[in-house]
């Protein structure tokens, strides 16, 4: 949980919807196949429940009013692995500070598979 004041008040915002939203953008950058489970649990439950979602694969660290994200993401084979990376990462700080003004401390982006096209 993380928790912002100002002026008008307290505001509340979870991880999760964090880790939703990031989730969702980094499956619509190209050259992402999709998000890879980030700890063995999430791969179990993944494969019990058959289904997965965006938030899957994203870790998220408060650290005082900033984010510490991580990110497991399957890339395409034969695309350009540092350009993806990067884009994801100028993607990410951008949603977040225009969902809720927040800065992004660190992304970390691990790829764990590549699958061909």
């Amino acid at each position: 949980m993380l928790k912002l004041e100002n002026h008008l008040g307290t505001t509340t915002i979870t991880t999760e919807y964090f880790a939703g939203l990031i989730g969702n953008v980094v499956s619509s950058c190209y050259g992402v196949v999709g998000i890879s489970a980030s700890t063995p649990m999430q791969g179990m439950l993944r494969r019990v429940s058959g289904r997965s979602t965006p938030a899957q694969g994203v870790k998220i660290k408060a650290i005082g009013n900033k984010l510490v994200v991580d990110i497991h993401i399957k890339v395409l084979y034969g695309i350009n692995v540092s350009a993806i990376v990067k884009s994801i990462m100028n993607k990410v700080r951008y949603a977040v500070s225009q969902a809720v003004g927040l800065q992004v401390a660190k992304i970390n982006v691990f790829v764990d598979d590549m699958a061909a096209e």
